[in-house]
């Protein structure tokens, strides 16, 4: 097809572009490597068919947005399509005589039809999705205006979508307008619809007409990718590469909010948490590259929602242009110039985040905002000892008093008087040891849920007990507010005393102290089988243990913990208890892994809430409101806190009742002794 002259210039830009393209993801390469931590490829291989079944499928982008989501998945199908199908026309090209479609045989009319529909597809997706940006201007891809973001990266977006667009429409368009010239001087292909139904606009052009535009579109198609390749690794649109390598070779996670430890018995450690870029893990440095700057993490942030100063994605879009800009000094081994709070995230909007783990869960790309705000978290308490003052009474009474109620010790089993509760001292070999927590032991409103909960087992005649005075915080609130150093001493007692106990299974009330335990102490070489009451309660009433009466007739609407659902993956058994006792279940909007947070994570229960238009836990009452349920069910003595808080500035007949509660009214057994 190329005239010799064509073919050296092909050549010649081809090794251009393939220098040029080098050059670029050496020097991403050498950013990401200055993260800390080291990349484990091994976990590549595990991950293999998961990370292609999400490549191909799009898995991560169907929950939300599915009209944009079916117009991105036109053009990424068509891209992954096109590598191949660029690849086949260079060799046509070069190569005289040779066919790929004829090489496949009778596979070479499915080939040329699946070009020729994802051709099509991937100009009408890129053509929607541009008239979305810039003539509709969805307010799902901006940020207010409140929102700190680099100045260069607001212009940018917009310029590099423009581009992007534009040479995906120019690159597939003239190698559909090709196949459809090539039609027209060999004739009619049934495989090729659209491009034969183009074809008729050059029926009247000679031969050698026809030989111009073969080569104008030819150089088109292929011209334009040589000369974007480059300019492509600077764009967003590099997510496409990136994409798998998340996918792949992402730290393992036992949870997506399970924490790292710190090393404080390594003195030669300077630094602890991150204060410049390069104080991020290497995993958290890809996540700029991975971004993908849709704003679905910005869309179900509750921080961001209910008016706070915080967005994810504009955290990963500061990451991304600072490492664009001005990651040469990265590159080279140099310090960065600027810390993290400097260029990638305001200290208001750091000390927003709940930690819900919204954002990664969202995220197409497997990105963790979160944990780039805790690492920030970390070195402001542990280098700086910079933080709300409120969270310091919190920090004292988990080092005076073991728990952030600053409660004595001598007072934890004081919710349990009057009821038959056995600690390990009483029984020294239970089947299940309930760990009661700090809320449900000291606050008036959790210890309700305790009790009720304590009467269930006694109903049942399960063999458990509490650890009483003995049992301190988890540290759930102490890590998540950057203190590691307290969460590490509480951990290592922890650890220590439950190993002594040995316990077979490990029970609570509380999501925060059950993701805790069961995903955090395992570094500190506590591994333990934890369930979540609900869990529970619902074997003993599969096992007969229990018996419920099922003939309650109210309308109850359940909120999913955060670290319950999200981080834990615990929805249906608080959903089949609700059942059980003849309740109607009502779901809210946003249920499930879309629940909406209390607003209590993340060490928000111990200050006050940054300044926003809206409460959290408001936003979300107000949503259960809206269902027109009589209770408000919930499975976490932080969420019954806020959300009875909630309740009573909105002035509320609706009852917010903890499962068990529902539960306990219902039961049709007598105490066992």
């Amino acid at each position: 097809m190329l005239t010799l002259f064509e073919k050296i210039l092909f050549i010649l830009a081809a090794l251009a572009t393939l220098y040029a393209a080098y050059w670029v993801v050496n020097r991403i390469a050498h950013i990401i490597k200055r993260g800390q931590g080291k990349i484990d490829w091994s976990v590549g291989r595990k991950r293999a068919i998961s990370a292609l079944k999400k490549v191909i499928i799009l898995q991560p982008t169907w929950q939300i947005r599915i009209g944009p989501s079916i117009l991105h998945a036109l053009v990424a199908w068509a891209f992954l399509f096109y590598l191949l199908i660029n690849t086949v026309d260079a060799l046509e090209a070069l190569l005289t005589g040779f066919s790929f479609s004829e090489a496949l045989g009778s596979l070479g009319g499915p080939f040329r039809l699946t070009a020729d529909l994802l051709s099509v597809g991937a100009l009408i997706g890129m053509g929607a999705l541009l008239l979305r940006r810039f003539v509709a201007k969805s307010p799902d891809l901006t940020a207010r205006k409140d929102i700190f973001i680099n100045p260069k990266a607001r212009s940018g977006i917009r310029r590099d979508s423009a581009i992007v667009g534009a040479f995906i429409i120019i690159h597939i368009g003239s190698r559909f307008l090709g196949q459809s010239v090539a039609i027209a001087e060999e004739g009619g292909d049934v495989w090729q619809p659209f491009a034969s139904a183009v074809a008729n606009l050059w029926t009247n052009f000679s031969a050698q007409n026809l030989a111009i535009l073969s080569h104008i579109f030819f150089w088109l198609a292929i011209g334009t990718i040589m000369a974007f390749i480059p300019y492509f690794l600077y764009s967003k649109h590099i997510h496409l590469f990136f994409a798998p390598l998340n996918f792949s070779i992402k730290p393992e996670r036992r949870s997506m909010g399970a924490l790292s430890p710190l090393d404080f018995e390594d003195e030669s450690i300077e630094q602890f948490g991150a204060a410049r870029l390069e104080d991020l893990g290497w995993e958290q440095l890809m996540d700029g590259y991975a971004c993908i700057m849709c704003n679905r993490c910005q869309q179900v942030c509750p921080a961001y929602n209910t008016g706070k100063v915080l967005s994810p994605a504009a955290l990963e879009i500061n990451k991304r242009y600072f490492m664009n800009y001005e990651g040469a000094r990265l590159a080279k081994g140099e310090p960065s110039e600027k810390t993290l709070l400097e260029f990638m995230i305001k200290p208001e909007a750091i000390w927003a985040c709940t930690t819900c783990g919204a954002c990664i869960e969202i995220c197409p790309l497997g990105n963790e905002p979160m944990r780039d705000i805790i690492d920030i978290r970390r070195d402001q308490v542990l280098m700086e000892n910079n933080f709300p003052e409120q969270l310091q009474t919190a920090f004292r009474g988990m080092e005076r008093t073991y728990n952030p109620w600053n409660v004595s010790s001598a007072e934890r089993m004081k919710w349990a008087e009057g009821l038959n509760v056995p600690t390990v001292d009483q029984n020294p070999d239970p089947d299940i040891l309930w760990w009661v927590g700090c809320a449900p032991s000291t606050d008036a409103r959790a210890q309700k849920t305790a009790r009720a909960f304590a009467e269930i087992l006694n109903t049942a005649g399960v063999n458990y007990a509490v650890l009483g005075e003995k049992e301190q915080c988890t540290g759930d609130s102490a890590r998540r507010a950057g203190n590691e150093y307290l969460f590490y001493e509480l951990a290592t007692a922890n650890v220590e005393m439950l190993n002594e106990v040995s316990a077979p299974r490990i029970v609570t009330t509380c999501p925060h102290c059950l993701h805790t335990i069961q995903n955090e102490y395992p570094d500190f070489g506590g591994n333990y089988q934890v369930v979540h009451h609900t869990q529970l309660i619902e074997e003993l009433i599969s096992n007969g243990k229990l018996k419920v009466k099922g003939d309650q007739n109210a309308s109850v609407t359940f909120h999913d913990p955060c670290y319950l659902g999200r981080q834990n993956g615990i929805y249906e058994e608080p959903r089949q208890l609700i059942n059980a006792v003849g309740d109607s279940l009502i779901e809210m909007p946003q249920s499930h892994e879309h629940s909406f947070c209390c607003g209590a994570g993340g060490a928000q229960m111990w200050k006050e809430e940054e300044e926003g238009t809206e409460r959290i836990n408001t936003h979300r009452f107000h949503e259960a409101q809206e269902t027109g349920a009589d209770v408000l069910a919930v499975g976490c003595p932080f969420c019954m806190i806020m959300l009875d808080d909630a309740k009573k500035d909105a002035n509320s007949e609706m009852q917010v009742l903890d499962v068990a509660e529902i539960l306990v009214k219902q039961l049709e057994n007598e105490v066992s002794s």
